[in-house]
């Protein structure tokens, strides 16, 4: 998907990448649009869409949002019955036009474009494998890795090229390739990823991240991409193969704490109805004397629902979110303290003053915002602040397509419970255990990846990529 140091100014864990890709639609430049934007929270950074009637293949991206980059014209300009298209937030390769997504290559007379969300953790070791063999890289994006085994791997024909490149390959990936004639999705035997397959009206198909985004191109969901699935979809059906031996899921739990929409059923579980079960086994884990309830909208939103319904408490929104926020303002003087926080949340100085009040957080990664948002609230009058969140401290870095690579930029890893909540100016501070949040997730430890909790990594990096050599 793509590897940057630059990480998001409110020191939450950036979203990774989403796709979609649709097949045997006339509409489908225009589908894929509206599943994108259903996407859009998995990646704001780029977005692109490759389409193909069968013999010419098209493709538009930029940088930005997805309603900033497709004008009807241009998707008009994108003509078709089979697109693919992608969401951008890079954890590989810089960011910049160059490395916007689909990637699309000619090789020998075939088209191939490839749209991937997750992490190749062995993609170093494979790049320079394949550049001593000859390969040249245009991109800094480990997904490109995969347009070069397939090129190499070609002449096998399509069933071998994909078994016998993909064999190549570690780390987590759900990805989206065309030919002019053909859509393929893969999920890796991990499953760490999600990727699910729905049916449109009249006969067409449509694969993508979420089912968000098929509820909004008003779409039928027909079920998960399995791990370790190759599905290839053709004019005349769909077919799957399944090349590797069953293996034990790692599906990220993640997605469900934090980075699927709530709207969305992620590995066969609804977020919403998750979340809200993480702040029900928090208010039963960790009962704090209290006022009311609120949280930091939106990422606690759902937890502070369930947390309030178990425990009896009020719940409150005690800030106020403005929707009205762009990605780029004018700054303000030195003079204006808090102004970066205070222009997206502001507290309810009514509801505040005087109160003890519990914050319900889905996550704490690196604390930048945290002791900011604290004093906003204790200068609007809160009494008490007391702070509970819907998952375990996370303490090790991921390497599986989440922004958050190296352990020292934890706040976590390094402090006990009692110092973190000392450095965000809290009364008290609360995470909700392993077992109450695989609880909560609903499918068993076993089946779970819980690396950035727990530093148990079910598929090794590579040591240049453990060494955080992750610039190509």
């Amino acid at each position: 998907m793509g590897n940057n140091r630059q990480h998001s100014e409110t020191g939450r864990p950036t979203h990774e990448c989403g796709i979609c890709g649709i097949f045997g639609h006339e509409d489908a430049a225009k589908l894929t649009y509206f599943g994108l934007y259903a996407l859009q929270h998995r990646g704001q950074e780029s977005a692109g869409i490759v389409t193909s009637d069968g013999t010419k293949v098209s493709i538009y991206k930029d940088m930005g949002l997805v309603p900033e980059i497709f004008t009807e014209s241009i998707l008009q300009g994108l003509p078709g019955h089979m697109a693919v298209g992608h969401v951008r937030y890079s954890t590989t390769g810089s960011s910049n036009i160059t490395n916007t997504q689909p990637l699309l290559v000619t090789h020998r007379g075939t088209t191939l474009a490839v749209a991937h969300n997750g992490n190749l953790v062995n993609a170093i070791e494979l790049r320079r494998k394949l550049e001593d063999k000859g390969s040249i890289f245009q991109t800094g994006m480990d997904s490109e890795v995969v347009l070069h085994l397939m090129a190499r791997n070609a002449h096998l024909g399509l069933d071998r090229a994909l078994t016998d490149s993909f064999a190549c390959l570690k780390g987590a990936y759900s990805i989206l390739m065309m030919t002019p004639d053909t859509l393929i999705a893969v999920r890796d035997p991990n499953g760490f990823r999600p990727l699910c397959l729905g049916k449109i009206n009249h006969g067409g198909w449509i694969v993508a991240s979420e089912t968000c985004a098929l509820d909004l191109v008003g779409a039928e969901y027909v079920r998960e991409i399995a791990p370790g699935e190759m599905l290839i979809i053709t004019k005349v059906g769909m077919r799957s193969i399944f090349p590797w031996p069953k293996q034990k899921t790692s599906f990220c739990i993640f997605e469900q704490v934090y980075f699927a929409r709530p709207d969305s059923d992620i590995f066969g579980i609804n977020v919403y109805e998750t979340r809200k079960r993480m702040g029900e086994i928090l208010a039963r884990e960790c009962p704090v004397d209290a006022d009311f309830v609120m949280p930091f909208p939106d990422s606690g939103n759902y937890a502070a629902l369930g947390y309030a319904k178990a425990s009896g408490l009020p719940l409150e929104m005690a800030m106020i979110r403005n929707h009205y926020v762009g990605r780029t303002f004018i700054q303000p003087t030195q003079s204006m303290r808090d102004f970066n926080v205070r222009v997206k949340l502001n507290p309810v100085r009514s509801i505040l003053k005087g109160q003890r009040v519990i914050i319900i957080e889905d996550s704490i990664i690196r604390g930048t915002t945290g002791k900011s948002r604290v004093r906003s609230l204790r200068d609007a009058g809160a009494k008490e602040v007391h702070m509970l969140v819907s998952c375990p401290p996370t303490r090790h870095g991921c390497y599986y397509g989440i922004d958050f690579p190296s352990c020292k930029e934890l706040v976590a890893c390094k402090r006990s419970v009692a110092q973190i909540a000392k450095h965000l100016g809290l009364d008290s501070l609360h995470y909700l255990s392993m077992e109450g949040l695989v609880e909560a997730a609903g499918l068993g430890k076993e089946n779970y990846c819980l690396a950035c909790f727990n530093g148990h990594y079910p598929v090794a990096p590579d040591t240049d990529f453990h060494k955080g050599a992750l610039d190509f």
